[in-house]
């Protein structure tokens, strides 16, 4: 497998990255992770508009699926187009809510993306197994965990500290983890991961490496944020930016 990070910002875009969208590919086949606000700018850097085989949108917050509404112009009208419907997996709801982003009156997008509902559990998607489970965040919200020729990637998605994370991530060879909330400070409960929720997480589940992501940089730190993930998991660790590409 390989990953190439398109975007990785918490909550809007930061000034050196689009919100949450990551490319996996293997045996030429290329499935989206999330598809947040201008990461469709940054997916035509690595591959053609028309690359995707499949999206996965772990939830139906904009900065997770924003870009979805844009891609629509990209398939319907594209002079070579219009181009068949693209496989979408998310959580009930996701066709309302991009009909509604996209906005104009002939808003239906099923011409587009061809919807296939997430619950708990195990399918394929191409060449990966897929396992999502509902992780720790105010709306439905899917972690996955993705396999292929013994190797595992984990996207925890947008989450608190919960059971479902740590079951997902078990043994993962890379961990891609949110940490949204510095460390010593009174956040809401429920909605993210600090720096050192985080690296608790990867060193329960015994991950390979860990990849942190969805920092905010307008009021985050993130020197404080690896010094906080650095005290709770001694593997190898980063925090990724846009553009990053690793080899599972």
């Amino acid at each position: 497998m390989r990953l190439t990070v398109l975007g990785c910002a918490g909550s809007f875009p930061g000034p050196e990255s689009p919100c949450s969208a990551y490319l996996v590919e293997a045996e030429g086949f290329r499935l989206l992770l999330d598809f947040g606000s201008g990461s469709l700018s940054t997916l035509q850097r690595y591959v053609g508009l028309h690359a995707l085989d499949a999206i996965v949108l772990t939830h139906l917050h904009g900065d997770h699926i924003l870009d979805a509404a844009s891609y629509v112009v990209v398939r319907r009208y594209a002079p070579d187009g219009p181009y068949p419907a693209l496989p979408v997996y998310a959580p009930p709801g996701a066709p309302d809510r991009l009909n509604a982003a996209y906005g104009q009156d002939e808003s239906a997008v099923d011409d587009v993306y061809q919807f296939y509902g997430l619950q708990p559990g195990t399918f394929p998607i191409g060449p990966f197994t897929v396992t999502v489970d509902r992780v720790n965040h105010p709306v439905e919200t899917y972690g996955v965990r993705l396999e292929h020729e013994g190797r595992v990637l984990c996207y925890s998605s947008d989450t608190a500290p919960c059971d479902a994370l740590l079951r997902l991530a078990q043994d993962a060879d890379v961990f891609l983890c949110e940490a949204s909330y510095l460390d010593g400070v009174d956040n809401p409960p429920g909605l993210h991961l600090t720096g050192r929720e985080a690296g608790e997480a990867a060193t329960k589940a015994g991950v390979g490496r860990l990849l942190l992501t969805h920092l905010v940089a307008a009021w985050g730190s993130e020197a404080h944020t690896v010094e906080s993930a650095v005290g709770a998991y001694t593997g190898p660790l980063e925090v990724v930016r846009a553009g990053a590409s690793y080899d599972i």
